[in-house]
């Protein structure tokens, strides 16, 4: 199964709003997404990627047959760490294991090189969720560390990992 990433569009509300409301893609995620999700909370959403700095901000929805059904983005880091940005995503559960992760991951990845100064994108999953972290290496990320008991989510003290690529020249 093929995917694009696209610009978002206000016409995606609906379709995040749906991915969002699975628990088990909430529970992998950084705090602060409502639950339930609703589609008001997408609309806000997309409607503050669409208005972000496009220097710091590289938002995009993860689409097949030019159906939202995930997100990824790149956020510049500041300071000393302005060549470096973070990445993070997320695919509705019907898509989990198709090969749509690495593909968008890759394709973000690559635009990011190919349109911006950045030099290094990083994430960090929690340890556990070996799902990403499989994504991860597969476009080509070196896990760099783990940072132990860096986390809470959900009640729970985790880990994390990190991982990093760094652009070829």
């Amino acid at each position: 199964m093929d995917c694009k990433i696209r610009e978002w569009q206000i016409e995606d509300a609906e379709n995040l709003a749906l991915t969002l409301n699975n628990k088990k893609i909430q529970d992998n995620l950084r705090d602060g997404l409502p639950y339930p999700y609703t589609v008001k909370n997408a609309e806000e959403y997309i409607t503050s990627m669409l208005s972000a700095d496009k220097d710091t901000t590289y938002a995009f929805a993860i689409t097949v047959n030019d159906k939202a059904i995930g997100s990824i983005g790149v956020f510049r880091c500041n300071n000393i760490h302005f060549r470096t940005g973070e990445i993070g995503y997320y695919i509705a559960e019907p898509y989990w294991g198709k090969g749509i992760g690495v593909s968008a991951v890759k394709q973000t990845c690559r635009y990011i090189f190919e349109h911006t100064d950045i030099i290094r994108i990083f994430a960090e999953p929690f340890a556990y969720n070996t799902a990403s972290c499989c994504i991860l290496e597969k476009v080509g990320f070196q896990c760099e560390g783990i940072l132990r008991k860096n986390a809470v989510k959900n009640g729970v003290v985790l880990d994390i990992k990190m991982y990093g690529l760094i652009k070829e020249y």
